[in-house]
This record gives C-alpha cells, structure tokens and sequence, in this order.
C-alpha cells in the first residue's frame, strides 16, 4: 500500500498542469477560461498551472486574450489536441491532474476524452447533459478509472448541479422524524433582455432524442440499479401543464439529464449507504461524510420549466414538438440544426448570446417538496402527505456563467481535497460532492442554497 501510494504522489508531482481546459476557444470554454483565471495564483488557491488546449493556436490565444481582458493574458501554455487524434488527447491526459472537457456534443467527441483520461490516470471532469454519454461511459470505463486511479465526473455545469446539489440541500431540511416523498423542482429563467440559449445544448437535445433507443438498448442490457427505498407512495402523474400559484408559473415537465443524474446519485448511495470512501482519506473527513449521508434522504424527483405566463410556455411545446418529428430522420435533423432559431423561436442561435443578454440572465430552481411529519405515517396506506418544504438554488446565467462556476470549484475542490475523494471510477456529481464543501464554494462565488418555507398540508 505505501508503495502504490509514493507511486500515486509521484504521478501527480510529476503532472505539468493542475488543470488543462480542453476545448478552450469555443463559446463556452472562452467562459471557462476566464472563470480559472479568477484563481489561477491567487492566495489560498491550489490552483498553480493551468494550460489551455484545442484543435487551433490562433483561436486558442483568441479566446485567452478575450478571457483576459482588460488586463493582458498570462503565460499560459497553448496545447494543440483534437478529438479525432487519440496520440494527442494520451499526450495531453499525461500533462494533466485534470482535464476539463468542453468539448461536445459529448455523444460525438467526448468518449476518445474520457478514454485517454482513465489510460493516464488523469482526472476527468465536463459539463456534458447528456444521459446516454454519461451511462455509457460508466458501462465502458468505470472498472478501469477504479484500477487507474482516475476520477470521472459528467455533468459539472448547470447540467445538473444545481438539482443534484439543491435536491441534496432540500432533503436535509427533512429533520427529526419527518421524511420527504416527492419533490418537484420548477426551473425560472429570467432576464431584461432575451434568453439565448447554448447552441450545443440544442444540439445535444437533437442528437439525443434522435438517439433515444441507443439508451433504452443501454439499460436493457446493463444490471439494474439499486433502487433508493421511498418512504410512502408513488407520486401521481399530474398534469401535462401545471399552475403553480405558490411561485406564480406555469410550468411543464422539462426532459433534462437533471432528473437521470440525481436517480443515479440516490442509486450509488443505495447501494453504499456512507458514500464512497477517499483513497487516502483522514479519520475527520470519514466521520463527515457518513454523518452527511444519515442526513440525506430520498425522495421522487422530477424537474419542470416554468414561465409567468402560459403563453411563455408556447415555445418550449412547439420545440418539443419538432423535435420529436424531425429529429428520426437524417433531413429533419439537418433542418433542426441549421435553423436552430427558427425552431426554436429564437431560444438558441448558433452565434449564442451577447455579453449583454448573457449579463442580464439569471435563474431560480424551486424545489416544492411533500412528505410526513413523522416516518410512521407513510407506511399508513391511506395518508396523504402532510408537510411541504420548499427551498431554493439561485444564480447567474445558466450556461456561460453559472456554469462555468460550477465547473471550476469541482476542479478546485478536487485538486483541494484529492485524498479524501475516491480513488477512481465514473460518478454523479452528487455522490463525489455532497459530502464535501461545494454547496459552500458555490454559496462563495455567486449561487445560493436558500431554505424558503415549511408548513403542514390539511387534508
């Protein structure tokens, strides 16, 4: 043991970059860049070195002279690599502590990613949304990053966070003997000026339900998960569009990676009920992370998009619906993506937003939560539930601020706290985290975790 682990240390000292940010020049990576620049050298930061890497050197410089600005761009080394030269992507993971991956659509690019990763026994970290990448990636690699050493982490963006985090944070609002049944989270964009969505996150949706069968075929043929035991029963259905007049929206349920991912964290905590032990973890760090667990407890989970208007809701439909035609054939899909804005009445466009409509959106994730008082009650057939909860994850613009936010203090925190996560192996976000203090960076830098209200339901 002390063996391999003087080997581990030196693998890391041996490392000639905290982080590489690959995918640095796009749209979202520029975001990224300039979000590392915050704590790259900077007091209590463990962040020393940081390169940038993609397929130009141009747009590189582009991007970190932009991310940079006012002030002049650092010395930062400038990588060439690219998804479709593997040699490029082993040269990389074998610089890095961690790679930040932005490049997608991950169902495209991101796997060649992931493989170089685990082969060096480089931390992987990405803000991909996108279930089937994400299940199968931990189908194909996570007994290998376990025996490797390499920790890989999707969806570190808003994708999916804030509902993972913010689900975690609700349910510990459940005290004493009282237990939630269902929470339902309600998604509020809101912004001065338009709300413009991320281009490859429409695409990704496109690609995504295009591809709806490959993760149906995915999960027929891996084992099933443990399921979290639910304390009462089975939530109904409900509307396909609902009022909510406690948060004054209208809302629909919204099919994102956010309700996926936090299934996946309560299974992984099922099936170890103290979370997953750090590699080289203290006696203190132990204590915190089983005592953070006996806190947690679960609940059906959904998240829906909400609007103050019904007719706000009209895009999001109509979306949906030619989505769901055109995205089967090869014609439609060409359609979809060379037209984003006309599909979706201008929620995404392919040049995104400007710095102005990217400054003036912010968001609100609501988590309404029903339950009992006391755990006795719920195993009683016929009671409804007789407490509500209600909390709250707010922040700045989704994709290129809060996103990058995120993004940055998993990485910090990895770098931070290496020793008391572990060893390796393909998680959620939430099981790696949660025990941790990311909840706390996040409140730090600009997203916060607020505890609304609690009352009791009559009958």
């Amino acid at each position: 043991m002390a063996e391999d682990n003087a080997n581990e240390a030196s693998s890391t000292s041996s490392k000639n970059y905290d982080i590489i940010v690959f995918g640095a020049s796009g749209f979202t990576g520029k975001y990224v860049v300039r979000e590392a620049l915050k704590f790259l050298n900077t007091p209590n930061s463990p962040l020393k070195t940081l390169a940038l890497a993609g397929r130009s050197p141009s747009r590189l410089s582009e991007a970190l002279n932009w991310a940079s600005s006012p002030n002049s761009p650092p010395n930062i080394p400038l990588l060439t690599a690219d998804t479709s030269d593997p040699n490029s992507l082993i040269r990389l993971a074998a610089q890095a502590r961690i790679i930040l991956n932005c490049v997608g659509p991950f169902r495209l690019y991101g796997q060649p990613v992931v493989s170089a990763c685990v082969d060096a026994g480089c931390d992987y970290l990405d803000i991909c949304g996108e279930p089937e990448f994400m299940e199968r990636m931990e189908a194909l690699y996570h007994e290998k990053a376990v025996d490797k050493g390499s920790l890989v982490i999707s969806a570190c963006g808003f994708d999916s966070v804030p509902a993972g985090m913010g689900l975690l944070f609700h349910s510990r609002q459940w005290t004493g003997p009282s237990v939630p049944n269902r929470v339902e989270a309600y998604l509020s964009l809101e912004s001065d000026k338009r709300i413009v969505g991320n281009f490859g996150t429409y695409e990704s949706a496109v690609l995504g339900v295009a591809n709806a069968g490959k993760l149906v075929e995915l999960r027929r043929n891996r084992p099933k998960r443990a399921r979290p035991q639910i304390l009462g029963p089975a939530p109904p259905k409900g509307p396909i569009i609902e009022h909510q007049k406690q948060l004054g929206l209208w809302a629909i349920k919204l099919p994102s990676a956010d309700s996926i991912v936090v299934r996946r964290t309560l299974s992984a905590l099922t099936e170890n009920p103290h979370g997953l032990p750090g590699v080289n973890e203290s006696f203190e760090s132990a204590k915190m992370r089983e005592a953070f667990w006996l806190s947690v407890k679960p609940a059906h989970f959904g998240v829906k998009l909400g609007s103050k208007s019904l007719l706000g809701l009209f895009p999001v439909i109509m979306l949906g619906i030619f989505i769901g035609l055109l995205s089967k054939s090869a014609v439609g899909r060409w359609l979809l993506l060379k037209f984003p804005s006309f599909f979706s009445f201008g929620w995404f466009r392919k040049k995104g937003p400007s710095e102005d409509e990217v400054a003036s959106a912010t968001f609100k994730m609501w988590f309404i939560g029903q339950g009992f008082s006391d755990s006795s009650l719920a195993s009683q057939g016929n009671k409804k539930p007789d407490t509500e909860i209600i909390t709250r994850v707010m922040g700045p613009e989704i994709g290129y601020l809060t996103t990058p936010i995120i993004l940055l203090q998993c990485a910090l925190l990895v770098l931070k706290d290496r020793d008391n996560l572990p060893k390796g192996g393909v998680f959620t976000p939430g099981i790696v985290f949660g025990p941790r203090d990311l909840e706390t960076r996040l409140q730090e830098n600009g997203i916060s975790f607020d505890f609304i209200s609690k009352k009791t339901l009559t009958a």
